[in-house]
């Protein structure tokens, strides 16, 4: 006998593909277009999974899950959406549904999340519900809404995670969000910046220290891993951690105890941790800068952030976003124009979703319109004359004499290890123009598919990361 599977979507074309895809695989698919409809379906068949929309002719599909839930609280539950933004995808989470697909999705991901489904054959725990009226993340992007899933996925566990991305794409929002919606929101949420701390005094703003415990210790200090005890320690910029730090803060990690500087008593210390960096860790690991080790235990869900090139769609709601911002700021209120927006996606965003939120703010203290023009946008994004290609050849040979500089291969492994730091972010960047996509990563190269993907496994570059492989 079949699996049975309710669908409620009023998209009827949408409805069909999914059906047609089901019920291929030997589902049986009853479709509804309203929340009525689904209540009468489900009071008179029992089902293996119910698929829903989210805005439905008669309702939000969300809102009303809790009695669906009341009534078959062993229904797995999968949640499809247009409305792409975090709040949707932390009330799927919270409604305990078992998977949240954003629109357009894989269809073949969505089948084989259905079998997952059945298989396991009970939903997660209801969730307690959070306040999303001031979620920190903007975008709708399929970038984004990949960020969105991972969110929701650590917020009911203490797993640990490694946020990755370039400076200014809001790693240190991501780790706010993880602790404000997780189940850890009422203790408190610390942030320390490894990067801006001195060497010598970073043990001591991480575990604390004694009174005497070296000159000027004139009293006992705790440290961040206390102060952060039963909420999150966000620890920004893991990648510039001196290689010393890196031996007593895997310590930590793996006994779930600290000893402050100077002291003898082991303290334990019940914190989630969330690491973030804007660095490739895995070169450093290979110049002997970084513990691997420590890698793959702050490494157990990496979350990538997308630079703003990468989401220009979403350049449209975060200029929106900012000005209302600067509005509740008391600057005075701007909406944006179509064609300043086309102007502001042709800028190459160097600085992230940083640069653009302080332009956006510089707009609304100096533009004297109430909706800001293309001419205006120009005007505030003018820049020095980009560099020229001999002096970005220059640059990359001063940075290539930096980094030989400061790595120590041993004996016989300087060029492998030169290449792997060269090959890495080319291959990288490769994957990302072409969404994964290998062959024509390949072919974006010059080089043989096959050999591509050799040096991908060697250098352990997943191509999934950067879209569907093909």
């Amino acid at each position: 006998m079949s699996n049975r599977i309710l669908l409620i979507e009023d998209d009827t074309g949408i409805a069909m593909v999914i059906k047609a895809a089901l019920e291929a695989e030997s589902y049986t698919v009853d479709h509804c277009e309203s929340i009525a409809c689904r209540d009468t379906m489900l009071a008179q068949h029992r089902y293996d999974a119910l698929l829903t929309d989210v805005v439905l002719t008669d309702g939000d599909g969300i809102e009303t899950l809790g009695e669906v839930r009341a009534a078959h609280p062993d229904l797995p539950i999968i949640i499809l959406s247009a409305q792409n933004t975090l709040d949707t995808a932390v009330r799927a989470s919270d409604t305990g549904a078992f998977e949240y697909f954003p629109k357009p999705f894989d269809l073949e991901e969505l089948v084989t999340t259905v079998g997952q489904a059945i298989t396991r054959g009970k939903a997660t725990p209801v969730a307690e519900a959070h306040d999303q009226s001031s979620l920190p993340l903007v975008g709708r992007s399929q970038a984004m809404q990949g960020v969105f899933r991972l969110i929701t996925r650590v917020l009911r566990n203490d797993l640990t995670v490694l946020i990755l991305g370039e400076s200014g794409t809001g790693k240190e929002l991501v780790a706010e969000a993880i602790h404000e919606l997780g189940s850890r929101r009422t203790g408190p949420f610390v942030a320390v910046n490894t990067a801006a701390i001195p060497r010598e005094l970073i043990e001591s703003e991480l575990f604390g220290h004694e009174k005497g415990a070296f000159t000027g210790a004139i009293a006992r200090n705790v440290g961040k891993f206390e102060q952060a005890r039963g909420g999150t320690l966000f620890l920004d910029e893991i990648g510039d951690m001196p290689i010393e730090a890196q031996t007593r803060l895997l310590r930590a990690l793996q006994s779930g105890r600290i000893r402050r500087v100077g002291g003898q008593e082991e303290i334990a210390v019940d914190v989630r941790i969330v690491a973030a960096t804007n660095r490739d860790l895995k070169p450093l690991i290979e110049a002997g800068q970084f513990r691997e080790d420590l890698f793959y235990r702050l490494n157990v869900v990496p979350i990538p952030l997308p630079p703003l090139r990468e989401r220009s769609e979403d350049i449209e709601a975060l200029a929106s976003h900012f000005l209302a911002l600067a509005a509740e700021e008391g600057l005075p209120f701007h909406r944006i124009s179509t064609e300043a927006v086309d102007r502001l996606k042709l800028h190459p965003w160097r600085g992230n979703v940083r640069e653009l939120r302080n332009v956006m703010y510089r707009l609304a203290l100096l533009s004297r319109e109430e909706v800001i023009d293309a001419a205006t946008v120009a005007s505030a994004l003018a820049e020095e004359p980009a560099p020229s290609a001999e002096a970005r050849s220059v640059d990359f040979g001063s940075a290539l004499a930096n980094w030989l500089g400061d790595v120590r291969p041993a004996d016989g492994e300087l060029y492998s290890a030169a290449l792997a730091a060269f090959e890495r972010p080319l291959f990288e960047h490769a994957l990302r123009q072409t969404g994964g996509n290998q062959l024509r990563a390949a072919e974006l190269l010059g080089i043989n598919r096959n050999t591509l993907r050799k040096r991908l496994v060697d250098l352990a570059i997943e191509a999934d990361r950067f879209g569907q492989r093909k």
